[in-house]
């Protein structure tokens, strides 16, 4: 017979204490960790310490120092964190800031990552702001050159990466790619950007005329993963009284993200 749902098993008591042991070694100083530390860091008996080391060594992700008996994690301690994509990041660590962020500024917001030649919308918060215009953003993807996000991202990406993306942009024949050719339109709206600290637009997008929006990059170690806007209506904000009003709640919010990634 099936359990009912909602059913609880048993704690396994050995995975529990196999992965304390993990984050005791992955904390020890220097990488290094004797079975007295490691059964005193994690309360474990010394003999269950040493059961449990052999066999993490036989699987591969521990090996012993054979000069004082002390255990590290080994390379292959990597591959159980190899199917942890963006959408885990997005979804863990960014998506409930979102909506903290959302509930300050009243106004809907964006995280996009770069895809090709456009940023593509990866999570939302239109759907739950009573000031939302568009209700499906998930998955539309957006103009490097004419919105916040994208401006903010090629301002502060890499340099070898921001040729890159404006080489695929000037390769094409729409509107932005007219842009993309146009060194002085580049060039000034990516120093403005950097001089000011964040991103905008005022309805450059014809797409979006009636539309505006500032926004951030989300960095680690020096690369952009992505960038958060918040979006309003031109006739409603300008953009200088948006930054003022919102700018630190929105640089309150990646600050946050960074701080968990």
């Amino acid at each position: 017979m099936r359990p009912s749902t909602g059913a609880r098993y048993r704690t396994v008591q050995g995975l529990s204490r196999g992965l304390a042991l993990l984050h005791a070694i992955n904390r020890s100083p220097g990488g290094w960790a004797s079975i007295a530390e490691l059964s005193g860091r994690t309360g474990l008996h010394r003999t269950t310490v040493r059961r449990m080391l052999e066999t993490l060594q036989d699987e591969g992700y521990v090996r012993r120092s054979d000069s004082d008996d002390s255990y590290r994690l080994t390379h292959k301690i990597r591959q159980l964190s190899d199917g942890f994509t963006d959408d885990e990041w997005i979804s863990e660590i960014a998506n409930p800031v979102l909506g903290e962020l959302l509930q300050k500024v009243v106004w809907p917001s964006d995280l996009c990552t770069i895809d090709g030649d456009a940023m593509l919308v990866r999570e939302t918060t239109h759907r739950f702001s009573p000031l939302s215009f568009h209700r499906a953003m998930i998955r539309q993807r957006l103009p490097l050159l004419m919105t916040a996000a994208g401006r903010a991202y090629l301002a502060f990406c890499g340099e070898e990466e921001r040729q890159q993306l404006l080489g695929l942009l000037m390769a094409g024949q729409d509107e932005q790619s007219r842009l993309a050719r146009s060194p002085g339109f580049v060039e000034t709206h990516l120093a403005r950007t950097r001089e000011r600290g964040y991103a905008s637009n005022e309805g450059e997008w014809t797409e979006q005329l009636k539309i505006g929006a500032i926004a951030l990059p989300i960095r680690r170690q020096g690369q952009v993963l992505g960038c958060i806007n918040v979006v309003f209506l031109r006739k409603a904000l300008s953009v200088e009284e948006a930054a003022q009003r919102y700018l630190p709640e929105l640089r309150g919010a990646i600050q946050k993200i960074e701080g968990r990634l």
